[in-house]
């Protein structure tokens, strides 16, 4: 479990103030685990912490502070005596309301269930995170409860399962923070057996299929055909992309811009799509191929979440000069 913090301002974004419902202390039997939580807005929620009876109070009790301002509230409860329920344990519950401007920025949130000043241990927790990246699982630390922050993992689409398809999916699989989307023209194109965490999208018609990528993903085009390349290319400037690498020459980019600038798209977005792709200097082997392109995706990757970084935290001065 961790806090989702971009899911979380889509609800806010959505539904305006929102109270999320997060279980930050088990003892003994209990429906879930601490982490698990509840998002409440008037109208809805999100998420679930179990336990049908706690849920319903949880929900209610999210409700009432929505009506009447409160911004932070917490209980602990014996399920069995003050629920009812047939779980013989005890669970504390966090209530926090959360606003655009009150969303979390650190890799991990912590913050005091009841009064405390933070530890050694829950200072050492945020500054490796901080630091290091690391990310440590939800609990409650000398009062304190501990959260990672995640961010959804950067979408990555390769067109073609061919040697060299196939070497970079080898070579993506393996890294943390991305979503690995593999398009080709029919199942028979790829490995009998799919790598868990790998979709796999066979596409009759590969050039529509530009159309279910998200705007913001990232893509890698080596399929078997010039004219699904230069398709593809054409869909994905329709649809737009965080960055874009098309396997070939120097000689087959001139050729694909030329078309590709007949067809209607401006010069200054043709060039956002990087041909040649990869390191020369690896050599020709897909694998050497694949771990050229492989290091081109870390770093679009990479300059994408800092320019996001970058947003933000314009986003927040702004917010800060406005008085909001």
């Amino acid at each position: 479990m961790s806090f989702e913090r971009d899911h979380l301002a889509g609800l806010v974004a959505a539904h305006g103030p929102v109270i999320r419902v997060v279980v930050a202390e088990v003892a003994g039997s209990a429906p879930r685990e601490v982490g698990a939580s509840v998002t409440v807005w008037a109208e809805g929620q999100d998420g679930t912490i179990g336990g049908g009876t706690l849920e319903y109070d949880a929900v209610a009790t999210a409700r009432a502070m929505l009506a009447d301002g409160r911004d932070r509230a917490t209980r602990a409860i014996a399920l069995g005596p003050d629920m009812g329920q047939c779980c013989g344990g005890r669970v504390r519950l966090l209530w926090e309301r959360f606003e655009a401007g009150t969303l979390p920025e650190d890799p991990v949130f912590c913050r005091p269930v009841a009064d405390a000043a933070p530890s050694l241990k829950v200072q050492k927790i945020e500054a490796r995170a901080r630091a290091q990246g690391t990310a440590p699982a939800p609990a409650l630390v000398d009062g304190w409860l501990v959260e990672p922050i995640t961010t959804p993992p950067a979408p990555v689409w390769i067109w073609g399962a061919g040697h060299v398809g196939r070497a970079l999916v080898g070579s993506l699989l393996p890294l943390p923070g991305l979503a690995l989307t593999w398009v080709d023209t029919g199942p028979e194109r790829f490995p009998e057996t799919i790598p868990d965490g790998v979709t796999a999208l066979p596409a009759p018609d590969i050039a529509a299929a530009t159309r279910l990528a998200p705007p913001g993903a990232h893509h890698i085009v080596m399929t078997y055909s010039h004219a699904f390349d230069q398709a593809i290319c054409d869909g994905l400037l329709a649809r737009g992309f965080s960055s874009a690498g098309l396997i070939g020459s120097a000689t087959k980019w001139a050729r694909f811009r030329k078309r590709l600038q007949q067809m209607g798209h401006a010069p200054a977005e043709i060039d956002r799509i990087r041909c040649p792709i990869g390191d020369k200097g690896l050599g020709k082997h897909p694998a050497a191929i694949a771990l050229g392109v492989a290091a081109d995706i870390v770093r679009d990757v990479a300059r994408a979440g800092e320019s996001a970084a970058a947003g933000d935290e314009g986003d927040r001065d702004e917010r800060r000069l406005s008085g909001d």
